[in-house]
């Protein structure tokens, strides 16, 4: 597999069952487990329909990361500062259907939006928010900033 131009990170409190669970939720393979002489898990990847995400436990090193400190959102009280929106074909409605069985918390079950895509949100053991999204008809920028009542540009040079 060709690598990813971006491969986020996500950073867990217990990255073994992190890896159990995006399996079974939402379909992920583990493709690298990288693990020390006690079988704690150092580093991992995962694919799913082509694109990539790094599973790992929590860390810091002043030495790679400076200041920063690798944490799980359950670590924080639930803050994030991102979540990964990942692209399906096809089969959004059943995505969730099977993520909800396993045990995420469906933030936003999916719906279609103002740009053309259905999209649902759920939420994992450890506090990480996972959009999925579905490309439905692709609207004119007219007819998104008419639902939306938003202005909408490709670029900031356009302001």
């Amino acid at each position: 597999m060709a690598p990813s131009v971006f491969v986020p990170a996500v950073f867990y409190k217990d990255p073994r069952a992190a890896l159990t669970w995006l399996e079974q939720a939402f379909g992920f393979e583990t493709t690298t487990l990288v693990t020390d002489a006690e079988g704690n898990v150092g580093h991992a990847e995962m694919s799913f329909l082509g694109g990539q995400v790094q599973v790992g436990g929590e860390w810091e090193s002043p030495e790679i990361a400076g200041e920063a400190r690798m944490r799980s959102p359950a670590s924080v009280e639930g803050i994030n500062t991102q979540f990964i929106r990942i692209h399906m074909d096809e089969g959004l409605d059943a995505h969730c259907a099977t993520a909800r069985a396993a045990g995420a918390r469906i933030l936003a079950a999916p719906e279609d939006q103002f740009y053309g895509a259905r999209v649902y949100r759920a939420m994992d053991p450890e506090g990480h928010v996972w959009t999925f999204s579905q490309e439905g008809a692709a609207p004119s920028i007219g007819e998104m900033e008419a639902r939306s009542g938003l202005k909408i540009r490709s670029s900031l040079k356009e302001d």
